[in-house]
């Protein structure tokens, strides 16, 4: 199921193959999520996180989007706010509803048309796209030009796309998204194998980056995920989550949370499943977006 293992959350995605990018929506139950974020990396690329922070008025947001495009991309936004303004779901005012949309992108243009981006219209359609099925996974969405393993040349880079991946504990849901697009190769930390990223290379990964160093990767690299359980968090804990999902990034992409990298993790709530110790969910977390990464980058491979 991966994300969609959480009731209430649907997955939505558009893409456009011959220009290999896209964007994925993550809609959320009418009456919203409780939602933050953590932000890593020095290369970012994100809309409506500062409102995430816990000490914020905004409890809760309606969607995630998660898009290609790079800067441009942040346009697929504005076509969710439509959709759910047009259903009604938003922050409420004496104006009518506000959707609160936060937004993260990967740069991708270096892998299709550059000339072709998520705009308003393709956030609109992968939400009319969204449902509860199994989250489709690999060159999907906003997976569609993800890419891993760019720093001896984007010549050598492999598909990483799109993976989602879930977990059931005492009753409750831990799941994850996500579109990982590292400047570093995609390991599986069980056996030490390279499933996506450099091939042939024996030398120690710091010889490597001797080589990469003058490279400049600036703005190209991020790995984004969406984590989401039903068990009942307020937007600290969230926050704390979303933190703990860096952790299974770490887990599994050598290296991580570089200069050129800009990792964004949202953690949405649902609050209808039962309550878990927050230790207990954070490691949770860390599991499961190590396996939602490795996932997408199988399937990308396979595909």
């Amino acid at each position: 199921m991966g994300l969609t293992a959480v009731p209430g959350l649907r997955v939505g995605h558009w893409q456009d193959l011959r220009a290999r990018t896209g964007c994925t929506v993550v809609l959320c139950p009418e009456e919203g999520c409780v939602a933050s974020a953590d932000v890593r990396g020095g290369a970012p690329g994100t809309r409506e996180t500062a409102l995430l922070e816990p000490e914020k008025t905004v409890q809760r947001v309606h969607a995630v989007m998660l898009s290609g495009g790079s800067a441009f991309g942040l346009d697929a936004a504005g076509g969710v706010m439509r959709w759910l303004a047009e259903h009604g779901r938003g922050f409420p005012t004496p104006f009518g509803p506000v959707p609160i949309v936060p937004a993260a992108v990967i740069f991708d243009l270096g892998v299709g048309d550059p000339a072709l981006r998520p705009d308003a219209q393709a956030g609109y359609s992968a939400c009319e796209a969204a449902n509860a099925a199994p989250v489709s996974q690999g060159r999907v969405g906003a997976g569609a030009g993800a890419t891993c393993g760019k720093y001896l040349g984007f010549e050598r880079a492999q598909a990483s796309g799109l993976g989602s991946a879930a977990v059931t504990l005492a009753g409750a849901t831990v799941a994850a998204l996500s579109v990982a697009n590292p400047v570093g190769d995609i390991i599986d930390p069980a056996t030490g194998a390279l499933i996506a990223g450099v091939e042939g290379e024996t030398r120690p990964y710091l010889e490597r980056f001797l080589q990469a160093a003058s490279a400049d990767l600036t703005g190209s690299n991020t790995t984004l995920v969406v984590v989401a359980t039903d068990a009942p968090i307020s937007k600290a804990e969230a926050k704390a989550l979303a933190g703990s999902a860096h952790v299974g990034i770490a887990r599994v992409t050598r290296p991580s949370h570089t200069v050129s990298d800009g990792d964004t993790a949202f953690c949405l709530g649902t609050g209808t499943g039962p309550k878990l110790p927050l230790m207990l969910l954070s490691v949770a977390v860390q599991e499961v977006v190590a396996e939602a990464i490795l996932a997408g980058a199988r399937a990308s491979r396979a595909a």
